[in-house]
């Protein structure tokens, strides 16, 4: 059973996020974004944007971060890690560094994390400002 899951599980999540795209990129000049409930669509989006974005920053080191550094051609200072052990531990921002100057976590991740939770909440504001606007239209109130 729990392997039945692993299988089909993945791929359903998967599904979901194509028909997002997809719904997402055919609602826009479709001008379905007039309605409250297509704004979901984009927030799928962005989550599974969100969630690989992070998923490359959170795992950016490997198993083993010294024997990644020396792949990198960075010095390993285990001093330092000594006093910083909580930061490659943090949801956010992301760090797993090797020295006080390098960083294994990509540069765009932590950015692109910003970026995408302020267009999630900018899908949620105009889900209701659009569900507002068009119960003023039915109502007919200006």
């Amino acid at each position: 059973m729990s392997a039945l899951v692993a299988i089909v599980l993945p791929l359903l999540v998967l599904g979901l996020f194509a028909l997002s795209v997809w719904k997402t990129v055919r609602g826009v000049p479709g001008r379905r974004w007039r309605r409250p409930g297509w704004w979901v669509f984009p927030a799928v989006v962005l989550v599974g944007v969100g969630c690989v974005t992070w998923f490359v920053g959170a795992f950016a080191g490997g198993l083993d971060v010294g024997e990644e550094c020396a792949r990198r051609g960075v010095r390993y200072d285990d001093d330092y890690r000594a006093e910083h052990w909580r930061e490659p531990s943090q949801w956010f921002p992301l760090h797993n560094r090797c020295n006080a100057d390098y960083d294994l976590v990509p540069a765009f991740v932590n950015p692109t994390l910003v970026v995408v939770a302020v267009l999630l909440v900018g899908c949620v504001v105009a889900a209701v400002v659009v569900a507002v606007a068009g119960r003023r239209e039915r109502v007919g109130r200006p």
